[in-house]
């Protein structure tokens, strides 16, 4: 793997792809730093050997160019104080003072250019584009993961102009690295705990893990739709009709390739999507009309919590219930401190995907776990066996 430590920045521009997609408050104030502080080792590496850095990212979904509320201006507050220094900003990244303003960079300088995604030609995978990028800097850095599974102009295409320049930042390597302990290195028993909304989310994930895992642990909304293959009233639980059959055959080729997939036994049920509705739990086969389940029960959580914590390797991905609502999160939290106990116990474990490591935060369990990755889409898109392209791109 080509990653920072294979190079020397001394008197050299590295244009660093990060992934500063970051939530704002109404005020335009960054409410979760965690993607920012996740660059900052790279960052700290190349201005340490002399070296300057350009920073180029995208913050949300801009339609039609520049909208305020999705400048990248407004970080420059949060990475300024965290490393400590004057950030440079390029208000267009394609404009010309963005051209003199990375031509200037002084070692130990650090210049931001503004949301990339202004410009259609970003997502488009511009050749163009991410050459014109490409002039401003004598390295390539690829540190964003979460866009790993695009094939942009700032992920992907822009390597093509770094021949034997181009490498991984730390998140990446460290991601990288996690997932192939989980796939490739894993110790056994390897448990992968799948949770959310949808089946239709995760049935590449299901399919592929078959493969590797010796235990399955299915919570959240999608377990509705295998209770409903499975011949069990649902009430008003979230299905996905047509995924019954999907559901069935995933249920039965666990079984062919001795895999054990746990469903919930029982569910806390509520007769309305709100935290304040009446509330009870119940077996899975017995859940009335009219109520719907929003987690996971009592007796599932110690079930599951046993197999957990008996792992050697663990894979989470999506919560067990409506974890936003305090009267059902007990299930989330259950499993996020299983996870936890199992960690120290030896274990390794990586969390993905927006919802689990926003769990994993809420609780305050993130330095007790082996890794927390920063890459959802990115994360799900590699478990499912697919060629991530801005790997590919630094591979190649």
């Amino acid at each position: 793997m080509k990653t920072i430590d294979h190079f020397n920045f001394s008197g050299k521009r590295a244009i660093i792809r990060v992934d500063y997609n970051v939530p704002l408050n109404e005020n335009f104030v960054v409410t979760d730093t965690t993607r920012i502080d996740a660059t900052l080792p790279t960052i700290h590496k190349i201005l340490k050997e002399g070296g300057s850095v350009i920073l180029m990212s995208h913050l949300g979904r801009p339609k039609n160019g520049p909208e305020n509320k999705y400048s990248l201006k407004h970080i420059i507050p949060v990475l300024s104080a965290k490393l400590e220094k004057e950030i440079k900003f390029a208000d267009d990244c394609m404009g010309q003072d963005a051209v003199d303003l990375a031509a200037s960079l002084k070692p130990g300088e650090v210049l931001l250019l503004e949301n990339l995604r202004f410009y259609k030609e970003e997502e488009k995978g511009n050749e163009e584009f991410a050459g014109k990028l490409a002039t401003y800097a004598d390295y390539y850095v690829n540190d964003a993961f979460g866009t790993a599974h695009r094939a942009h102009a700032s992920t992907t295409i822009i390597a093509r102009f770094f021949p034997g320049k181009k490498m991984f930042g730390y998140v990446m390597a460290g991601e990288l690295a996690s997932i192939k302990k989980v796939l490739d290195e894993r110790k056994k028993p390897f448990t992968a705990i799948l949770g959310g909304a949808k089946v239709s989310g995760k049935i590449e994930i299901i399919r592929n893990l078959l493969d590797k895992a010796d235990n399955i642990i299915i919570g959240g909304g999608m377990m509705f739709t295998f209770y409903k293959a499975m011949g069990y009233p649902v009430g008003n639980s979230l299905i996905e009709d047509d995924l019954l059959d999907v559901a069935k055959t995933a249920m039965e080729d666990a079984k062919s390739k001795g895999v054990n997939l746990y469903l919930p036994v029982d569910t806390v049920l509520a007769d309305a999507f709100d935290n304040n509705a009446h509330k009870k739990e119940a077996q899975v086969d017995a859940i009335p009309d009219g109520w719907m389940g929003l987690d996971i029960g009592g007796k599932t959580c110690k079930t599951f919590a046993e197999i957990i914590e008996n792992s050697l390797t663990i894979l989470w991905n999506g919560p067990m219930g409506v974890f936003e609502m305090s009267n059902f999160e007990h299930g989330t939290k259950a499993i996020a401190e299983s996870v936890a106990r199992a960690t120290q116990k030896g274990a390794f474990s990586l969390i993905g995907g927006g919802d689990s490591v926003a769990a994993i935060n809420k609780y305050g369990l993130a330095k007790e776990v082996s890794y927390v990755s920063t890459g959802g889409g990115a994360m799900l898109e590699f478990i499912e066996g697919k060629t991530l392209p801005g790997v590919q791109a630094i591979d190649e």
